[in-house]
């Protein structure tokens, strides 16, 4: 590798899931994969889905369970089951600002609820992790991180650094920042200075990750010159867009065809072998409005994609609308990159 940082696939909804692990490890896969956002609630209810969300395939050791919830107790159970699994760590989602989940109590509410009630939870599940590792002196260590943002939108540095530092006090391993506060959009420009800024404070003591905006090689240098000493980058809808992009960024030169029309159809394969048919439609809906960003007529590829009829047998629709776009494109099927 060209670098020493390590190359992350972030969490995403309907994205983070065993059929996206084996597209990016067609081009070599990346360091680590954080896994969607796991509910404590519907982990211990034994929910019959749940166990998609923790199929750790096609490499286990490069996984990272991240827990979402509002309710301490269940996060404290959820976190028993999650640090039993195989893989790197638990992680705590305190970044998802997304209006369902933030009226929920969970994600960054984390951030914004009377500091003592978060310190408990993160005490808790802490101790769940350390007790494993205790417990288990010949496994692989499980590393224990917390995922946020910069806060709500009257955050201050003062408020922001006195959070991390409980996480910290608690034992949280590794800090990955999105560097945004709730409100704020993606056109919003990720302020990475406070990654390389939480760096400084800990030290080795603490890994630091950034996250945010990330999409090729100069958005890539973009951030490590913004902040050169963090420990990895995350990329999250770049990966799905191309999934050849961790490659790239690992300075691999050796250039590779690809057949952009296989690579769709194989995807749908997985999505029918490793998710259950309920979750069809919305995990090739989302997979597919990214993916089609990669062509000219893009928008119209999209729109053909989205609205496919997903209750076809063997999504043969979806699976025609593909093939006859690269028959009218047929520039389009082979990327060489």
């Amino acid at each position: 590798m060209e670098t020493q940082k390590k190359l992350i696939a972030g969490p995403m909804a309907t994205i983070s899931h065993r059929a996206f692990r084996n597209l990016i490890e067609r081009f070599g896969g990346c360091d680590e994969y954080f896994t969607e956002m796991i509910n404590a609630g519907s982990l211990m209810a034994n929910s019959h889905f749940e166990k998609f969300y923790i199929d750790p395939a096609p490499v286990p050791e490069k996984i990272v369970w991240q827990l979402t919830g509002h309710d301490t107790e269940k996060m404290v159970q959820a976190s028993e089951i999650l640090s039993a699994l195989p893989g790197l760590g638990l992680d705590i989602n305190m970044g998802c600002s997304a209006p369902d989940i933030y009226r929920f109590g969970a994600g960054i509410s984390w951030m914004i609820k009377p500091v003592e009630e978060t310190q408990s939870m993160v005490h808790q599940v802490g101790q769940v992790v350390r007790k494993w590792n205790d417990e288990n002196p010949e496994s692989h260590k499980k590393r224990f991180s917390v995922k946020l943002r910069l806060g709500d939108d009257d955050f201050t540095d003062e408020k922001f650094f006195s959070f991390t530092d409980m996480l910290v006090s608690e034992g949280v391993e590794l800090l990955t920042l999105h560097p945004r506060t709730k409100k704020e959009k993606l056109v919003r420009p990720p302020r990475y200075h406070y990654a390389e800024d939480l760096k400084m404070r800990y030290g080795k003591d603490v890994k630091i990750y950034v996250n945010g905006n990330v999409k090729d090689k100069n958005s890539y240098l973009a951030a490590c010159k913004d902040c050169p000493s963090v420990d990895g980058i995350m990329i999250s809808r770049a990966a799905v867009e191309r999934p050849w992009i961790f490659r790239q960024l690992a300075g691999v030169s050796e250039p590779v065809e690809i057949d952009m029309e296989e690579l769709a159809l194989s995807y749908i394969d997985d999505i029918q072998l490793y998710q259950p048919e309920e979750f069809w439609k919305t995990r090739l809906q989302r997979f597919f409005t990214y993916y089609s960003t990669n062509f000219k007529f893009g928008h119209y590829a999209q729109s053909q994609w989205i609205n496919a009829d997903f209750s076809s047998p063997n999504n043969e629709d979806l699976r025609n609308r593909i093939h006859e776009f690269f028959l009218k494109c047929p520039e389009e099927k082979i990327k060489l990159i």
